[in-house]
């Protein structure tokens, strides 16, 4: 893998812009999904390496993302982000293995070391 590609799903297009590129000038390769179906879409199309996901969309929830993923067998790296969790929601995502489960407002350097952890854990990569 040269350069990671991040899949960022969320339907505030103004989080989504600053968080992709943010991590456009970290060096990964990002591409976007404005809600959890066309999150699927994207996931079914090509190579992502890890999916950070809103919680709270329309037409699919990002924990209704992470579960087709696990029930289909993917052990992609997800990363669960919203303004609102309940401990339901923590207990859910844990249970479906999220990757990590982050509270917004969400510093772009916390989610860069979340992602090169994920990286690291799962592929072995190391930034260059």
């Amino acid at each position: 893998m040269l350069i990671p590609n991040l899949l960022v799903t969320d339907d505030d297009a103004a989080f989504r812009h600053v968080v992709c590129e943010g991590l456009v000038r970290r060096g990964f390769q990002v591409t976007e999904a404005t809600d959890g179906e066309e999150a699927l879409e994207v996931l079914g199309a090509g190579e992502v390496h890890v999916c950070l996901i809103d919680f709270h969309m329309p037409r699919l929830s990002g924990l209704e993302v992470i579960r087709q993923l696990r029930s289909s067998g993917s052990r992609l790296p997800c990363v669960l982000m919203s303004a609102d969790l309940s401990d339901d929601i923590r207990r859910e995502a844990e249970a479906m293995l999220a990757y990590e489960i982050l509270d917004k407002p969400v510093r772009l350097k916390q989610l860069s070391d979340v992602v090169c952890g994920a990286l690291a854990e799962v592929y072995g990569w190391r930034p260059s």
